[in-house]
């Protein structure tokens, strides 16, 4: 069973734990998801389609991320993230952590923090190796081709992260 930690609005663990997707959260209490922006030295962003099985915006793009396991710091989670998601290894990548925003959805249980990460490096496509059941294909896509997917409606976060795209 996946645990996740519960966050006050401080972004403090609480030293309570939840289930994963178990919407049990009061308002004032969160939990911790990360993205992981990836970019290379000619400008393209790796950018990963959603499965068509998934529950919530399935086939939409988006960048590697998920939810902090309980006990595991951002920084952590969001490097096994996109090692999972997309085969690549960030720990000795440029970057790092950009900012956070959070959502607030009362009555619904799921209140998040967001922290936000663009890392930089040189890779191949010779080098990504997509998780099944995760992502269904993956761009390597420039500023204005996101923005055009954002446009379209099919892409998750951007109006909350645009500003690493640059």
């Amino acid at each position: 069973m996946e645990l996740w930690d519960i966050y006050d609005s401080n972004k403090q663990r609480t030293g309570r734990t939840m289930k994963r997707n178990d919407w049990c959260l009061k308002d004032g209490e969160y939990h911790l998801t990360v993205l992981g922006v990836i970019a290379r030295p000619d400008h393209k962003y790796l950018i990963t389609q959603r499965v068509m099985t998934k529950a919530w915006a399935p086939g939409w793009w988006e960048v590697s991320g998920g939810a902090a396991m309980a006990g595991e710091d951002s920084i952590d989670a969001v490097k096994r993230e996109i090692l999972e998601e997309t085969g690549l290894d960030v720990s000795n990548a440029a970057g790092g952590y950009e900012f956070s925003y959070h959502r607030e959805n009362p009555g619904e249980g799921d209140n998040y923090f967001v922290d936000i990460y663009r890392f930089e490096m040189d890779f191949t496509e010779e080098d990504i190796h997509l998780q099944e059941g995760e992502t269904n294909g993956y761009r390597l896509a420039t500023v204005d081709e996101i923005k055009e997917l954002a446009d379209q409606g099919i892409f998750l976060h951007y109006d909350s992260i645009k500003e690493v795209f640059r």
